[in-house]
C-alpha cells in the first residue's frame, strides 16, 4: 500500500511451540506514530522482536517498504533502516554517553553525517550534551533511556521502534522522554511505539492497536481509542 512503511499481515509467532501472536495485522504509515498497547504479557514486545528477526514468524508476512523481511537476519533488517530500542536499553556501562551514541552510527559512512546526527540528538536531549563524557553507568534510568533513544537515532532510521521507553523512568523524567518521542514525530520520523503510559502514547499516536492475548482486539486513530469503552475501562480506570 502507498505510504505504508511497515505492514504486518496476519503474522504468528510461537514461544516453545506455543502460539503467542496469532494472526496480527497492523500498518505503520510514513511519518506517523503508531502505538501498540495492551496488558503485560499480551505480546506487544514479541511483535517488535519478530519485526527485527529476533523471533521467527511461523505464518504471515512482514513487509518493509513493500519488501518481505520475515526471513532476513537482524543485521540485514537494521541495514535496511529499522532501528529497535529495546526495553532493556542495552547500553555499554563503562563507555561514555557520547561513545554509546556513536556505536549507533556504525551503519553510516562519513563524519559529516555522523556529526549532524550527534548534534540532532544533543538538541533533542540537552542533558546528554552536558554529560557527554560521563560513563553511562552513572546516569539515572531516564537519562539512560535518552541515550538508548539517541543511539537509535544515530543510524538515520526509516522506522524507529521503541519498546516501553518510559519503563523504569522516574516520574519527573517520563514527560521528558515521551515529549522527545512527540518531537521525533513532529520532525517526520516514523515511529512504532509500545508503551505502558496508554493515555500519553495514544494522545500522540496517529494510529493505535490494542492487543489482548496475542490478538488485535481494537484498532483506530489514537483519538478513537482514547474514547473507546474498552481502553477507558481496561487502561485508564474510567
Amino acid at each position: 500500500m502507498e505510504g505504508q512503511v511497515l505492514q504486518l499481515k496476519r503474522i504468528g509467532v510461537r514461544y516453545s511451540g506455543i502460539p503467542v501472536i496469532q494472526g496480527i495485522s497492523l500498518d505503520v504509515g510514513k511519518g506517523e506514530a503508531t502505538c501498540v498497547v495492551g496488558a503485560n504479557g499480551a505480546g506487544k514486545s514479541t511483535i517488535l522482536k519478530a519485526i527485527m528477526g529476533a523471533l521467527r514468524v511461523f505464518e504471515g508476512q512482514i513487509l518493509f517498504n513493500n519488501q518481505e523481511i520475515q526471513n532476513l537476519k537482524t543485521e540485514d533488517i537494521v541495514r535496511m533502516g529499522i532501528t529497535y530500542v529495546p526495553e532493556e536499553r542495552m547500553l555499554f556501562s563503562p563507555l561514555s554517553v557520547e561513545e554509546n551514541l556513536l556505536l549507533g552510527a556504525y551503519v553510516l559512512k562519513g563524519e559529516t553525517q555522523i556529526q549532524r546526527n550527534l548534534d540532532y540528538v544533543y538538541s533533542l536531549f540537552p542533558t546528554l550534551h552536558e554529560r557527554q563524557e560521563q560513563a553511562a553507568s552513572t546516569l539515572s534510568g531516564g537519562e539512560q533511556q535518552m541515550v538508548a533513544i539517541g543511539r537509535g537515532l544515530m543510524s538515520n532510521p526509516q522506522l524507529l521502534m521503541l519498546d516501553d521507553p518510559s519503563l523504569g523512568v522516574a516520574p519527573r523524567l517520563v514527560d521528558e522522554v515521551l515529549g522527545s518521542v512527540r518531537q521525533l514525530k513532529q520532525d517526520g520520523i516514523t515511529i512504532l511505539l509500545v508503551e505502558q503510559n496508554v493515555r500519553e502514547s495514544l494522545d500522540m499516536a496517529d494510529r493505535g492497536y490494542v492487543i489482548q492475548t496475542g490478538r488485535v482486539v481494537l484498532e483506530g486513530s489514537g483519538e478513537e481509542l482514547l474514547r473507546s469503552d474498552l481502553v477507558r475501562k481496561a487502561f485508564l480506570g474510567l
